[in-house]
């Protein structure tokens, strides 16, 4: 399967932006999970918000909880995060990625995007 993220780009804090996900090359299971990370500098790669093909269940990190939201449209086979009340501390690239089942564990995605960074200034 082949993930291409866009979206990413540089706000101000305080301000949105929106990422796309969009994936091509197989059909998933409704139970397949797609999620999203970020990679800050110097930092490992962390968890950011997962959500099941099917689009009914969601988990998202305490980070991004009540700012971030995640959605897949299957039609367009495509996952979003939406990202409000940006803070300078969520500048990353952030990858999306895709697992066999609903997980936050980042050792169970096996395909990932390329990344698209975003960089928060304050």
């Amino acid at each position: 399967v082949q993930l291409q993220a866009s979206g990413g780009g540089l706000v101000q804090a305080g301000g949105s932006l929106s990422l796309s996900c969009a994936a091509s090359g197989r059909t998933f299971s409704s139970r397949s999970g797609m999620g999203w990370f970020r990679q800050a500098p110097g930092k490992e790669r962390e968890f950011v918000a997962v959500i099941s093909w099917s689009g009914t269940s969601l988990y998202y990190a305490d980070s991004v909880k009540g700012r971030f939201t995640i959605s897949v449209d299957n039609a367009r086979n495509t996952v979003y995060l939406q990202m409000n009340s940006l803070k300078p501390e969520d500048t990353a690239v952030y990858y999306c990625a895709a697992a066999g089942r609903y997980t936050y564990s980042i050792k169970e995605y096996y395909d990932w995007g390329q990344g698209t960074l975003v960089t928060v200034s304050s």
